[in-house]
C-alpha cells in the first residue's frame, strides 16, 4: 500500500506529501504566508488583490474543511 502512494506522489512531484507536511497548506499557501510575514496584510493586497483573494479563499476552503465539515462527519459516522 505505501509503495503505490509514494510512487503516486513522485508523479506529482512530492505534491501529496508537501501537503501532508504542511498541514493542508498547497505551495501557494506556504509562499503567500510568508509574503505576509513580510510585507503586512495591506501589503499583499496592495502588490496583488487577486493574489491576497485567491489566498484568503484558500484558506477559508480548508478551514472550513478541516474544522467544520470533518468534525460534523466524524461526529455523524460515530453516534
Amino acid at each position: 500500500m505505501k509503495k503505490p502512494a509514494l510512487a503516486f506522489d513522485r508523479k506529482v512531484d512530492g505534491a501529496i506529501s508537501f501537503f501532508i507536511q504542511h498541514y493542508g497548506k498547497t505551495k501557494f499557501m506556504v509562499a503567500m504566508s510568508k509574503k505576509i510575514q513580510y510585507l503586512g496584510i495591506e501589503g499583499l493586497w496592495n502588490k496583488g488583490p487577486k493574489a491576497f483573494i485567491y489566498f484568503f479563499l484558500f484558506y477559508l476552503i480548508r478551514d472550513t474543511i478541516l474544522y467544520i465539515i470533518i468534525p460534523i462527519w466524524v461526529a455523524k459516522a460515530t453516534s
